[in-house]
């Protein structure tokens, strides 16, 4: 069952609900956000931002699905880049209720499907927080490995925060 699809303008209304509803379970692993960013308003420029850079092949911006087919969060493939390096970012999150259910590892599994097979991806790379044991353990699920640690790699939640870098090759994805 695919539990991931592609981000529409549709979902701006559930995506702002979604992340006022976790903001602070959210807070604490992502960049500090404005006001406008929790509003549809926000939401709908983040939406068509996000179409605007999948319609020139940088982005895979997707949506998350719960059993019942409700959108619960987001799983994005951004920074594609082509020629000799075929390679992405992986980001994505689930919101608190519908966390501990496998949702953010099965959506994983599926972008990198996607990654491997319909984009002709090489390389994904993942990040995470030091004390994000739960991300690490979804990349880890899923065949990622830790490749080291970036020192003040990201501003998240006011700072620049140091992060684990992990990856996952089309060769070692089988």
């Amino acid at each position: 069952m695919t539990i991931t699809r592609l981000v529409a303008i549709e979902d701006v209304p559930v995506l702002a609900e979604l992340y006022r509803a976790n903001r602070e379970f959210l807070a604490p692993w992502e960049p500090l956000r404005s006001e406008e960013f929790f509003t549809a308003t926000g939401q709908r420029a983040a939406v068509e931002g996000a179409l605007a850079r999948h319609a020139e092949g940088t982005a895979l911006p997707r949506v998350v699905l719960d059993e019942g087919g409700k959108v619960v969060g987001r799983i994005n493939l951004t920074e594609i880049a082509r020629g000799a390096f075929q390679s992405c970012s992986l980001g994505y999150w689930v919101g608190a209720a519908a966390n501990e259910r496998g949702l953010a590892t099965r959506a994983v599994r599926e972008i990198a499907g996607v990654a491997f097979g319909a984009l002709c991806l090489h390389r994904i790379q993942a990040s995470t927080l030091p004390h994000n044991t739960r991300s690490q353990r979804v990349l880890e699920r899923n065949g990622f490995v830790r490749i080291g640690l970036a020192p003040a790699y990201l501003h998240i939640a006011g700072r620049w925060q140091d992060h684990l870098l992990y990856q996952l090759t089309a060769s070692d994805a089988g």
